[in-house]
């Protein structure tokens, strides 16, 4: 998921795409760094206080974020980040993306959240498919069994933008250029 996550994060920011997640450790923290490496703008939503980083251990990335893109949250001063505001932060990263793509996911999950509040949104929500008997797939698989869009790789959001795509695309060692 990190590695998928990282290469579709730098190949769509590097088409201008904006990157958008939420700062968490894995998948989130992945298509952050691709999208930075493409030298693309990213943009956290934090489940806290701006001004707060969490995790403490991608300080250094939200400081990158920070200069380069954009650090957002709808909590007042002093908000801690508790469980019960990931939720909330994930209706906040549904509803500024014009899509959403799901990497890897658990059966229950935050991403299967942002995924289903994406939907009542009416926005477009692609999924990664995975192996059948891998926990970090079924919720992934199951979202592709109700309707998702496949996202073999970035052609398939270029084309569902729109954009040019005759463009050169970094390789994937681990799939066909698509």
């Amino acid at each position: 998921g990190k590695q998928a996550a990282e290469y579709l994060a730098y190949e769509l920011a590097a088409q201008g795409i904006r990157i958008l997640s939420g700062l968490a450790l894995g998948v989130d923290k992945a298509a952050h760094e691709g999208c930075l490496r493409a030298g693309g703008k990213t943009f956290a939503v934090m489940g806290c206080v701006v001004n707060f980083c969490f995790p403490r251990e991608n300080y250094r990335l939200y400081t990158e974020i920070e200069a380069t893109g954009g650090i957002i949250s709808e909590f007042i001063p002093g908000t801690s980040p508790v469980a019960m505001n990931f939720p909330m932060r994930n209706r906040i990263i549904s509803g500024l993306a014009d899509a959403v793509i799901i990497a890897e996911a658990r059966e229950k999950s935050g991403s299967l959240i942002t995924g289903d509040l994406a939907l009542e949104q009416g926005k477009e929500v692609f999924a990664l498919p995975g192996r059948i008997n891998d926990p970090l797939s079924a919720g992934c698989n199951r979202l592709l069994q109700m309707g998702a869009a496949v996202c073999l790789g970035p052609k398939d959001i270029l084309d569902f933008f729109g954009l040019d795509t005759s463009v050169t695309l970094r390789e994937n060692k681990n799939s066909e250029n698509r």
